[in-house]
């Protein structure tokens, strides 16, 4: 049986697939499936299927390391409208900006993997050198329409941008920005993903009006609160 909860807010309140707008005083029942309510449980068979979905729609493949970037901007506008990351993933602070640990580790096929979770992604992707290429078709129930409007709005905004400029685009937002002098020593820091809802100058991301953004805060961090009663 789902765990069914009640929130109360104004704009937009969100979780997977079920959302509604009453304007100002909003009233939802969020259904949340107990395998999947976990915030920290790494879903590697959506994170497949985003990569394999960013490979299909940019000409059947993808170079990794702007992968990682659109996945993350397509995160950060998911999280601001919406309460959640489509990737679900964990996120730290390296050289090139704001990277997605598991989903690196699926377009890496590291060794970190285990069997069941390789043998997933090999049906779906394969790396060629630095890229990620689709051999197979999406599978589109591991993504919410909300999932597929963020990817949407990346590719169309960011889709065919040099690897390098996204690179410069992340680095703008406050919640790499934070850690920059700590990498000038470390290779990588742990990320606070609640940062993300920081605004910063030209990072990239549309400006999400301020209710809108604050009801998606108010989301993540009960959805935050119910991940640490259930562990």
């Amino acid at each position: 049986m789902p765990l069914i909860r009640f929130v109360k807010g104004k704009g937009w309140h969100f979780f997977d697939k079920n959302y509604i707008d009453i304007n100002s005083r909003v009233f939802e029942v969020c259904l949340i499936r107990k395998d999947k309510v976990m915030l920290n449980n790494f879903d590697y068979m959506k994170a497949t299927q985003i990569l394999n979905y960013l490979a299909r729609r940019l000409g059947g493949e993808i170079d990794k390391l702007k992968a990682i970037k659109l996945i993350y901007l397509a995160d950060k506008y998911h999280l601001r409208k919406f309460g959640r990351l489509i990737s679900e993933d964990q996120y730290i602070a390296m050289e090139y900006g704001p990277v997605q640990s598991g989903v690196k580790d699926i377009a890496d096929f590291s060794d970190f993997l285990g069997d069941q979770e390789k043998e997933y992604a090999s049906r779906f992707i394969v790396k060629e050198g630095n890229n990620i290429r689709s051999i197979n078709e999406i599978e589109y129930e591991e993504l919410s329409e909300t999932d597929i409007e963020a990817l949407d709005f990346i590719i169309e905004k960011f889709g065919w941008d040099d690897n390098f400029d996204l690179v410069k685009i992340t680095h703008r937002g406050y919640e790499w920005k934070k850690h920059e002098d700590e990498l000038k020593l470390k290779s990588r820091v742990d990320m606070d993903v609640l940062d993300f809802f920081e605004d910063s100058k030209n990072d990239g991301i549309s400006k999400i009006t301020k209710d809108t953004k604050e009801a998606a805060r108010i989301i993540y961090e009960e959805d935050m609160e119910v991940n640490a009663i259930l562990k």
